[in-house]
């Protein structure tokens, strides 16, 4: 790991190669895995705000429709993280089916102009995840099989993580932060650590 402003920042953000490929996966990861998508507590008013708009709203399924009537739009996962409801085990109540794929009902209403809000920052930086190592902010890649086809197109494309993610990692920690990212990844690549 590197030091990063503020963040210990796992080699695998320059490493693994990554590109969505939308045609293999389907969106898989938004109805696949054992909880719900982690969020922050600012993001939980975001949730509840996108669920009282008629555009996000009736995107949803009947069923997580009443999941989120009858249990809200978050809950603790068995580490007592907040995380988005789900329905049949599996599904985040946000998705949304549209041509055989699983979208981010939120985020499709974000990209029609419909809702000022994209999506949590733990679905827009997938396959990073964050956790808190010594006071600091880790920032890791997480690799779940389902993710082979990313991996695969991404290494095609030549395209590591952190270049695929740069608008949510921007998002989330600022233009700075991913500048200062984009000279330490110049600098791996010189020393010979990205080969």
């Amino acid at each position: 790991m590197i030091e990063i402003l503020d963040t210990l920042v796992s080699l695998d953000l320059f490493k693994v190669m990554f590109c969505c490929d939308l045609e293999k996966c389907h969106g898989i990861c938004c109805v696949e895995g054992d909880a719900g998508a982690p969020v922050t507590i600012e993001e939980v008013e975001l949730l509840e705000e996108a669920v009282e708009t008629a555009t996000v709203w009736d995107d949803l399924t009947p069923e997580a429709q009443r999941q989120i009537d009858s249990e809200g739009v978050v809950y603790p996962d068995r580490d007592g993280e907040l995380v988005t409801q789900i329905v049949n085990d599996k599904d985040c109540v946000f998705v949304k089916h549209e041509g055989g794929c699983a979208f981010c009902a939120i985020d499709a209403a974000f990209r029609q102009s419909k809702f000022h809000w994209q999506k949590p920052i733990s679905c827009a930086l997938y396959p990073v995840r964050l956790s808190t190592v010594g006071g600091m902010t880790a920032v890791n890649v997480h690799r779940w099989d389902i993710c082979q086809p990313a991996r695969e197109l991404g290494k095609k494309l030549g395209i590591p993580v952190y270049q695929f993610l740069k608008e949510p990692l921007i998002r989330r920690f600022g233009q700075a932060w991913w500048d200062e990212c984009h000279l330490a990844a110049g600098e791996l690549k010189k020393a010979g650590y990205l080969d």
